[in-house]
């Protein structure tokens, strides 16, 4: 059976067909942001390379227009006569453009204001200066967005998810004479993720009584953890754990059945606060049916150390063998109503 989530926390669901495509380009940020690397910053380029080319040939035009590359092309000429003639009181638009590629030069200049003090700006066109203030604001739009849309990516939630860990395999077996369905969760940075919950659910296909099939039917189960509630304080590694009572979908489930449940698919999902950016974060995984373990049980990982508490992360997912009866939880709640 394909995952519906993997273990990663990768939802593993692919759209297709999808014909309103223009409501990606109602949010823009959000798509660009969504983007692979590699289209980012070919983005990221081409917008800055386009503006540039742009407003190059906007500056090309002016010079052409007011007779600049006239003029310039005769003084480099005909120095002697720039002295003594009439060019050498014409004044340009913008002083030392020869060619589109002088007006190039001059639009980077102005867009990432590194102007070198050869081409300038002068007060004989107004529209020139007009267009200098356009470039002005055009480039710090850009600047804007493609430099918050690089931050975004760099700073996305789902990154601090990389250290929010849970154990390979989850365990069933008895506590406090119930059985549980257990897994562990840790966080591998000192940095802690605040007003944390965790909750469960189970993925199955179902079928109604009308005959209607939900091939992806999420069931929401309840679960327990040290603290009580969902809320957990996760400055350490919590064994997490659901006790399977009649309300419990694993409640007709037993080790002999168990991975006769193929269709059988349990997502847990992590969110909270990263305390030093405040971005919400959500991490997730998910069990399939052979990697719930019956009658075993977490091995201890937090020992007291020199008057401070330590964790063995090389045990985060070891288990040790437990006596557990190997019945459902159903048979097992009979049993005890008739001793």
């Amino acid at each position: 059976r394909a995952r519906f989530v993997g273990k990663n926390g990768a939802c593993n669901v692919a759209h297709k067909n999808i014909r309103e495509q223009g409501r990606f380009l109602q949010d823009v940020f959000t798509t660009l942001v969504d983007l692979k690397w590699p289209h980012t910053l070919l983005i990221f380029t081409m917008s800055f390379l386009c503006s540039w080319l742009l407003f190059g040939m906007v500056w090309w035009l002016i010079a052409f227009a007011h007779g600049d590359l006239d003029h310039s092309t005769r003084l480099q000429r005909d120095p002697g006569e720039a002295v003594a003639g009439a060019p050498a009181s014409f004044v340009p638009c913008v002083t030392s453009i020869h060619s589109f590629t002088s007006a190039f030069l001059f639009s980077i200049e102005v867009q990432v204001t590194i102007g070198f003090g050869g081409r300038m700006v002068t007060e004989e066109c107004p529209a020139a200066i007009l267009v200098l203030i356009v470039q002005n604001i055009v480039g710090l739009v850009i600047n804007a967005i493609m430099l918050g849309c690089i931050f975004m990516k760099t700073s996305q939630a789902h990154r601090r998810a990389e250290t929010l860990i849970f154990s390979k395999h989850a365990v069933i077996a008895l506590r406090e004479g119930k059985l549980c369905f257990m897994l562990r969760v840790g966080d591998l940075r000192k940095s802690m993720i605040i007003s944390a919950t965790i909750r469960m659910q189970v993925v199955k296909k179902t079928a109604s009584p009308e005959g209607e099939v939900v091939p992806l039917n999420q069931i929401d189960i309840q679960m327990e953890n040290p603290v009580g509630g969902n809320s957990i304080f996760l400055v350490s590694p919590l064994i997490i754990y659901h006790v399977i009572d009649k309300n419990s979908p694993l409640y007709d489930i037993s080790p002999l059945n168990l991975h006769h449940h193929e269709d059988l698919e349990i997502i847990v999902i992590l969110e909270g606060v990263v305390e030093t950016t405040g971005i919400t974060t959500q991490a997730r995984t998910s069990y399939l049916a052979d990697e719930i373990l019956w009658g075993q049980r977490f091995v201890p990982i937090v020992a007291e150390e020199d008057g401070r508490y330590s964790v063995d992360y090389s045990k985060f997912g070891n288990t040790v063998k437990v006596p557990t009866p190997s019945c459902t939880a159903r048979q097992l709640e009979e049993d005890k109503s008739i001793m």
